[in-house]
């Protein structure tokens, strides 16, 4: 188990009621935590409120925090990828100082940019939610690579299921915007393993009724590490996320991502490795350790500042998503 978190007397501000913050309440409720539920819709949260057995306020977040100014220091954001800038600027106007936020942070780069603006000027510190840096499978994958030495290449696919996406209740910004919102934690991981690209070239192609953007992607580079790196995803073709991690001694399978398999040196066979990931089982994979580190931000390197975010992957994801070097 992990160590004590030290804001045991916190009221956590939890904004949002949709499945995301529910899954956030409950790793809030196992750690016996004082915490705060707002959601916009009264039926959703007399819903909510009934399966997790709490109060839930309901008419948004800005009624509230007109109403109860000045009650909280931290928050987290899980709301709709249309409304995460909205509301984290909302939260950083009223004085919240810690914010942890759904990845990608906002549904536009200008909003983004005003959020990294307002952070600054406010001396806050906010943080992108990408869960799967807390994997099991990732802290064990991490262990592996240090002894042996490093990361030599890195492989990783993003291909989204457009089959499925297609027909689900998202709004049209939602869908258009679904490489930045869902693809890039594939990206993101596969980066956070093995350093920043220092030089990238990208190639796409296709497009989607509701991703006009592109549908294959494909690319390689090297990282600040001297990591060489591939990718690939074509998003109208059969495929999974997934990454492969290259060191002199082994080689690593994170396919899927909850799951960590390898293979040695020499030897065609690929083994299952056994993960102490109850933690994973139990609630949504990542999200616990995800929250403790934020609680604990001082002493976490895995978590992913907005600055780092914007400065060191924005342009990269641009990159990426227009095919361009």
């Amino acid at each position: 188990m992990l160590n004590n978190i030290k804001n045991l007397k916190e009221n956590i501000l939890l904004v949002g009621t949709g499945n995301m913050a529910c899954e956030y309440a409950k790793v809030l409720q196992s750690m016996n935590l004082n915490f705060t539920m707002v959601g916009r819709s009264k039926q959703r949260a007399e819903i909510v409120s009934s399966q997790l057995k709490i109060p839930v306020y309901s008419g948004g977040i800005k009624n509230y925090l007109e109403l109860l100014p000045n009650r909280h220091r931290y928050a987290i954001v899980a709301v709709n990828i249309e409304e995460l800038a909205t509301v984290t600027e909302l939260l950083l106007d009223s004085g919240i100082n810690y914010i942890l936020v759904e990845k990608p942070g906002a549904l536009y780069l200008k909003e983004l940019e005003n959020l990294i603006e307002k952070t600054n000027k406010l001396d806050a510190k906010v943080f992108i939610a990408y869960n799967r840096r807390f994997y099991s499978s990732v802290l064990k994958a991490k262990e592996i690579i240090d002894r042996d030495g490093g990361i030599k290449s890195i492989v990783f696919e993003f291909t989204e299921w457009s089959h499925v996406i297609s027909n689900l209740n998202k709004s049209k910004e939602a869908l258009e915007q679904w490489f930045y919102g869902n693809s890039t934690h594939v990206i993101d991981l596969a980066f956070y393993l093995s350093g920043k690209p220092k030089e990238l070239i990208c190639f796409k192609k296709g497009s989607l009724s509701w991703h006009p953007s592109g549908s294959t992607f494909v690319g390689s580079g090297i990282t600040e590490n001297n990591v060489l790196f591939s990718y690939h995803a074509n998003w109208e073709a059969p495929g999974r996320w997934g990454i492969e991690i290259m060191t002199n001694l082994h080689r690593l399978y994170l396919r899927p991502l909850e799951e960590l398999s390898i293979q040695n040196i020499g030897s065609l066979e690929i083994k299952k490795v056994d993960l102490l990931d109850n933690l994973d089982k139990e609630f949504k994979p990542g999200l616990y350790r995800q929250v403790h580190a934020f609680l604990n931000f001082e002493k976490s390197s895995e978590l992913l500042p907005i600055n780092e975010h914007y400065f060191n992957y924005v342009n990269i994801y641009n990159k990426i998503v227009e095919g361009r070097n």
